[in-house]
Protein backbone atom coordinates (compact mmCIF):
# COMPACT_ATOMS: atom_id res chain seq x y z
CA UNK A 1 0.00 0.00 0.00
CA UNK A 2 1.10 3.32 -0.95
CA UNK A 3 0.93 6.08 1.57
CA UNK A 4 2.69 9.61 1.97
CA UNK A 5 5.16 8.09 4.16
CA UNK A 6 6.34 5.30 2.16
CA UNK A 7 6.28 7.80 -0.74
CA UNK A 8 8.50 10.18 1.11
CA UNK A 9 10.75 7.78 2.56
CA UNK A 10 11.16 6.17 -1.52
CA UNK A 11 12.22 9.43 -2.32
CA UNK A 12 14.72 10.16 0.65
CA UNK A 13 12.96 13.04 1.39
CA UNK A 14 15.27 14.97 3.77
CA UNK A 15 13.77 15.57 7.05
CA UNK A 16 16.24 18.40 9.16
CA UNK A 17 13.82 21.32 9.07
CA UNK A 18 10.82 20.18 9.41
CA UNK A 19 10.13 20.02 13.22
CA UNK A 20 6.42 22.17 14.04
CA UNK A 21 7.70 25.34 15.57
CA UNK A 22 6.54 25.97 19.47
CA UNK A 23 8.93 27.85 21.86
CA UNK A 24 6.22 26.72 24.63
CA UNK A 25 4.40 23.09 24.73
CA UNK A 26 0.94 22.90 26.43
CA UNK A 27 -0.45 19.18 26.92
CA UNK A 28 -3.25 17.89 28.02
CA UNK A 29 -4.63 14.38 28.97
CA UNK A 30 -7.68 13.87 26.84
CA UNK A 31 -8.62 10.36 27.00
CA UNK A 32 -11.15 8.74 23.83
CA UNK A 33 -11.15 9.44 19.86
CA UNK A 34 -9.59 12.66 18.61
CA UNK A 35 -10.89 14.64 15.05
CA UNK A 36 -8.65 16.10 12.74
CA UNK A 37 -8.85 19.21 14.66
CA UNK A 38 -8.45 17.92 18.05
CA UNK A 39 -9.16 20.44 20.69
CA UNK A 40 -12.97 21.29 18.99
CA UNK A 41 -13.41 17.39 17.58
CA UNK A 42 -12.87 15.12 20.70
CA UNK A 43 -14.33 14.43 23.98
CA UNK A 44 -12.78 17.62 25.44
CA UNK A 45 -15.64 20.27 25.63
CA UNK A 46 -15.41 22.35 22.48
CA UNK A 47 -15.86 25.36 23.48
CA UNK A 48 -13.06 25.33 25.91
CA UNK A 49 -11.00 24.07 23.05
CA UNK A 50 -11.82 27.34 20.86
CA UNK A 51 -11.10 29.20 23.89
CA UNK A 52 -7.58 27.87 24.67
CA UNK A 53 -6.96 28.03 20.76
CA UNK A 54 -7.64 32.09 21.30
CA UNK A 55 -5.81 32.16 23.92
CA UNK A 56 -2.52 30.33 22.85
CA UNK A 57 -2.69 32.51 19.68
CA UNK A 58 0.63 34.27 18.93
CA UNK A 59 1.90 33.41 22.14
CA UNK A 60 4.84 30.56 21.12
CA UNK A 61 2.07 28.36 23.03
CA UNK A 62 1.30 25.18 21.11
CA UNK A 63 -1.35 23.40 22.87
CA UNK A 64 -1.84 19.30 22.11
CA UNK A 65 -4.04 16.51 23.64
CA UNK A 66 -2.40 13.27 25.17
CA UNK A 67 -3.55 10.22 26.15
CA UNK A 68 -1.74 6.94 27.45
CA UNK A 69 -0.92 4.16 24.16
CA UNK A 70 -3.79 1.32 23.76
CA UNK A 71 -7.21 1.17 23.45
CA UNK A 72 -9.03 4.76 23.02
CA UNK A 73 -12.37 3.89 24.84
CA UNK A 74 -13.53 6.86 26.88
CA UNK A 75 -15.64 5.10 29.90
CA UNK A 76 -16.54 8.15 31.38
CA UNK A 77 -15.29 11.42 32.57
CA UNK A 78 -11.55 11.07 33.83
CA UNK A 79 -11.44 12.35 37.61
CA UNK A 80 -8.06 13.87 36.89
CA UNK A 81 -5.63 14.55 34.13
CA UNK A 82 -2.07 15.09 33.51
CA UNK A 83 -1.19 18.15 32.25
CA UNK A 84 2.32 19.24 30.87
CA UNK A 85 4.01 22.32 30.03
CA UNK A 86 7.77 22.55 28.56
CA UNK A 87 9.77 25.36 27.56
CA UNK A 88 12.20 24.78 24.44
CA UNK A 89 14.50 27.66 24.74
CA UNK A 90 17.88 26.50 25.24
CA UNK A 91 19.67 28.16 28.53
CA UNK A 92 15.92 28.00 29.88
CA UNK A 93 14.47 24.74 29.48
CA UNK A 94 12.37 23.59 32.07
CA UNK A 95 9.57 20.57 31.82
CA UNK A 96 6.93 21.04 34.04
CA UNK A 97 3.81 18.97 35.15
CA UNK A 98 0.40 18.79 37.10
CA UNK A 99 -2.84 17.31 37.62
CA UNK A 100 -6.07 19.14 37.35
CA UNK A 101 -10.01 17.66 37.69
CA UNK A 102 -11.12 20.89 35.93
CA UNK A 103 -9.76 21.40 32.51
CA UNK A 104 -10.66 25.00 32.74
CA UNK A 105 -8.00 25.88 34.74
CA UNK A 106 -5.90 26.10 31.99
CA UNK A 107 -7.62 29.39 31.09
CA UNK A 108 -6.01 30.85 33.99
CA UNK A 109 -2.73 30.68 32.35
CA UNK A 110 -0.16 33.35 31.52
CA UNK A 111 0.33 32.01 27.71
CA UNK A 112 2.09 34.98 26.68
CA UNK A 113 4.41 34.73 29.94
CA UNK A 114 4.64 30.90 28.92
CA UNK A 115 5.87 31.48 25.44
CA UNK A 116 8.81 33.48 26.52
CA UNK A 117 9.47 30.99 29.28
CA UNK A 118 8.04 31.87 32.56
CA UNK A 119 6.35 29.06 34.34
CA UNK A 120 4.76 30.94 36.94
CA UNK A 121 1.16 31.10 35.98
CA UNK A 122 1.58 26.97 35.35
CA UNK A 123 2.15 26.68 39.84
CA UNK A 124 -0.22 29.17 40.79
CA UNK A 125 -2.79 28.30 38.54
CA UNK A 126 -2.45 24.43 38.34
CA UNK A 127 -0.30 23.86 41.24
CA UNK A 128 2.59 23.01 38.60
CA UNK A 129 5.82 21.43 40.14
CA UNK A 130 9.38 20.16 38.44
CA UNK A 131 8.73 17.03 36.47
CA UNK A 132 11.34 14.97 37.89
CA UNK A 133 11.25 11.79 36.24
CA UNK A 134 12.45 11.15 32.61
CA UNK A 135 11.92 12.61 29.82
CA UNK A 136 8.53 12.16 28.03
CA UNK A 137 8.28 10.52 24.49
CA UNK A 138 5.03 11.72 22.62
CA UNK A 139 4.27 10.04 19.36
CA UNK A 140 1.63 11.75 16.94
CA UNK A 141 -1.54 8.70 16.34
CA UNK A 142 -4.26 10.98 14.84
CA UNK A 143 -5.52 9.01 12.40
CA UNK A 144 -7.99 11.64 11.39
CA UNK A 145 -5.17 14.27 10.56
CA UNK A 146 -3.64 11.26 8.10
CA UNK A 147 -3.77 7.50 8.37
CA UNK A 148 0.13 7.18 8.56
CA UNK A 149 -0.16 8.72 12.04
CA UNK A 150 -2.48 5.48 13.03
CA UNK A 151 -0.79 2.77 10.96
CA UNK A 152 2.74 3.53 12.32
CA UNK A 153 2.23 5.86 15.03
CA UNK A 154 0.01 3.90 17.18
CA UNK A 155 1.92 0.78 17.11
CA UNK A 156 5.35 2.37 17.93
CA UNK A 157 3.54 3.56 21.19
CA UNK A 158 2.23 0.52 21.91
CA UNK A 159 5.57 -0.91 21.57
CA UNK A 160 7.50 1.49 23.55
CA UNK A 161 4.67 1.20 26.35
CA UNK A 162 5.11 -2.42 26.19
CA UNK A 163 8.98 -2.32 26.97
CA UNK A 164 8.77 -0.65 29.79
CA UNK A 165 9.64 3.23 28.62
CA UNK A 166 8.39 5.57 31.00
CA UNK A 167 6.98 8.75 29.31
CA UNK A 168 5.45 7.31 26.70
CA UNK A 169 2.02 9.30 25.49
CA UNK A 170 0.07 9.29 22.13
CA UNK A 171 -0.04 13.26 21.08
CA UNK A 172 -2.56 14.51 18.47
CA UNK A 173 -0.87 16.54 16.01
CA UNK A 174 3.18 17.16 15.41
CA UNK A 175 3.16 18.48 11.61
CA UNK A 176 4.76 16.09 9.04
CA UNK A 177 2.60 13.03 8.59
CA UNK A 178 4.61 12.15 5.52
CA UNK A 179 7.63 11.64 8.26
CA UNK A 180 5.46 9.19 10.36
CA UNK A 181 5.93 7.87 12.75
CA UNK A 182 6.79 11.34 14.22
CA UNK A 183 7.62 11.72 17.84
CA UNK A 184 8.31 14.73 19.97
CA UNK A 185 11.20 14.65 23.08
CA UNK A 186 10.61 16.70 25.96
CA UNK A 187 12.02 19.04 28.06
CA UNK A 188 14.96 19.65 25.19
CA UNK A 189 11.80 20.03 21.89
CA UNK A 190 13.89 17.87 19.65
CA UNK A 191 10.89 15.94 17.30
CA UNK A 192 12.54 12.92 15.25
CA UNK A 193 10.71 11.33 12.03
CA UNK A 194 10.83 7.83 10.73
CA UNK A 195 11.19 6.51 14.53
CA UNK A 196 11.68 3.32 15.17
CA UNK A 197 11.71 1.79 18.96
CA UNK A 198 15.40 0.75 19.21
CA UNK A 199 15.55 4.15 18.14
CA UNK A 200 13.65 5.99 20.32
CA UNK A 201 14.82 4.19 23.21
CA UNK A 202 18.41 5.75 22.03
CA UNK A 203 17.21 9.46 21.45
CA UNK A 204 16.24 8.96 25.49
CA UNK A 205 19.06 7.39 26.99
CA UNK A 206 20.72 10.26 25.14
CA UNK A 207 18.33 12.88 26.53
CA UNK A 208 18.51 11.50 30.40
CA UNK A 209 22.54 12.11 29.56
CA UNK A 210 21.56 15.61 28.57
CA UNK A 211 22.46 15.16 24.61
CA UNK A 212 20.88 14.93 21.64
CA UNK A 213 20.86 12.39 18.91
CA UNK A 214 20.89 13.94 15.31
CA UNK A 215 20.05 11.15 13.37
CA UNK A 216 16.63 11.28 12.07
CA UNK A 217 16.45 14.26 13.88
CA UNK A 218 13.49 16.93 12.39
CA UNK A 219 14.49 19.85 14.19
CA UNK A 220 14.25 21.55 17.96
CA UNK A 221 11.12 23.33 17.79
CA UNK A 222 11.96 26.53 19.40
CA UNK A 223 13.66 27.32 16.23
CA UNK A 224 12.51 27.97 12.63
CA UNK A 225 12.59 25.77 10.17
CA UNK A 226 16.32 27.88 8.56
CA UNK A 227 17.45 27.66 12.34
CA UNK A 228 16.43 24.01 12.43
CA UNK A 229 18.29 23.04 9.71
CA UNK A 230 21.22 25.62 10.23
CA UNK A 231 21.45 24.02 14.21
CA UNK A 232 21.54 20.80 12.99
CA UNK A 233 24.00 21.04 10.60
CA UNK A 234 26.37 22.47 13.10
CA UNK A 235 26.17 19.55 15.58
CA UNK A 236 26.80 17.31 12.65
CA UNK A 237 30.14 19.17 11.26
CA UNK A 238 31.83 20.18 14.76
CA UNK A 239 30.33 17.59 16.71
CA UNK A 240 28.46 18.98 19.18
CA UNK A 241 25.61 16.96 21.35
CA UNK A 242 25.41 18.48 24.26
CA UNK A 243 21.74 19.17 24.32
CA UNK A 244 21.57 23.35 25.37
CA UNK A 245 25.26 24.15 23.90
CA UNK A 246 23.69 25.88 21.07
CA UNK A 247 21.50 28.78 20.26
CA UNK A 248 20.02 30.24 16.95
CA UNK A 249 21.16 33.88 17.84
CA UNK A 250 20.14 35.65 14.16
CA UNK A 251 18.68 34.77 10.89
CA UNK A 252 19.27 37.15 8.38
CA UNK A 253 17.59 37.30 4.58
CA UNK A 254 14.23 35.58 3.56
CA UNK A 255 13.12 32.84 1.48
CA UNK A 256 14.69 31.44 -0.47
CA UNK A 257 17.82 31.90 1.23
CA UNK A 258 19.03 32.56 5.14
CA UNK A 259 22.30 33.49 6.74
CA UNK A 260 21.69 31.68 10.55
CA UNK A 261 23.95 32.52 12.86
CA UNK A 262 24.22 29.61 15.59
CA UNK A 263 26.36 30.19 18.36
CA UNK A 264 27.90 28.04 21.51
CA UNK A 265 27.81 28.73 25.19
CA UNK A 266 31.97 28.52 24.84
CA UNK A 267 31.67 31.60 22.69
CA UNK A 268 32.18 29.79 19.36
CA UNK A 269 29.91 30.77 16.68
CA UNK A 270 29.03 29.29 13.23
CA UNK A 271 27.32 31.17 10.18
CA UNK A 272 25.16 28.79 8.00
CA UNK A 273 23.66 29.30 4.41
CA UNK A 274 20.09 27.66 4.04
CA UNK A 275 18.41 27.35 0.65
CA UNK A 276 14.71 26.64 0.65
CA UNK A 277 13.94 24.36 -2.06
CA UNK A 278 10.77 22.84 -3.96
CA UNK A 279 10.70 19.17 -3.36
CA UNK A 280 11.19 17.08 -6.68
CA UNK A 281 9.32 14.83 -7.93
CA UNK A 282 6.03 16.08 -6.55
CA UNK A 283 4.42 14.17 -3.64
CA UNK A 284 1.78 13.80 -1.22
CA UNK A 285 2.38 16.02 1.86
CA UNK A 286 -0.73 13.70 3.68
CA UNK A 287 -2.46 10.86 2.51
CA UNK A 288 -5.15 11.95 0.10
CA UNK A 289 -3.68 15.67 -0.52
CA UNK A 290 -3.31 16.47 -4.54
CA UNK A 291 0.19 16.00 -5.41
CA UNK A 292 2.67 18.97 -4.25
CA UNK A 293 6.05 20.23 -3.80
CA UNK A 294 6.71 20.69 -0.28
CA UNK A 295 9.68 23.15 0.92
CA UNK A 296 13.06 21.53 2.15
CA UNK A 297 15.58 23.04 4.12
CA UNK A 298 18.71 22.90 2.37
CA UNK A 299 22.26 23.55 4.51
CA UNK A 300 24.31 25.24 1.60
CA UNK A 301 27.23 25.76 3.62
CA UNK A 302 28.73 25.74 7.45
CA UNK A 303 31.31 28.45 7.84
CA UNK A 304 32.45 28.66 11.99
CA UNK A 305 33.50 32.33 12.41
CA UNK A 306 36.47 33.88 13.73
CA UNK A 307 36.12 36.13 17.26
CA UNK A 308 36.20 39.13 15.52
CA UNK A 309 33.63 38.01 12.50
CA UNK A 310 31.50 36.59 15.25
CA UNK A 311 31.37 40.23 17.40
CA UNK A 312 31.17 42.16 13.78
CA UNK A 313 27.63 40.30 13.29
Amino acid sequence: MSTCSTVSQDLDEPIAGTAATATTWLLLEQPGPWGAKALTQSHLDPALGRALEAAAQGTGVRIALIRRPGRHADCGTLAERRVYAAHTAPGNVWLHSATTRDPRQLLDLDFAALGKGDHRSFGSALQGQPHTRGPLALVCTNGKRDRCCALLGRPLAAELAASGVDGVWEVTHLGGHRFSPTLLVLPYGYAYGRAQAHAVKEVLHSVQEGRIVVQGCRGNSAWERPGQAAELAVRSAAGVYAAEALSVVRTDGAAPRWEVTVAHVDGRHWRVVVAQEASVPPRPESCGSVLGSPARMDVVAVRELTVTTAVAG
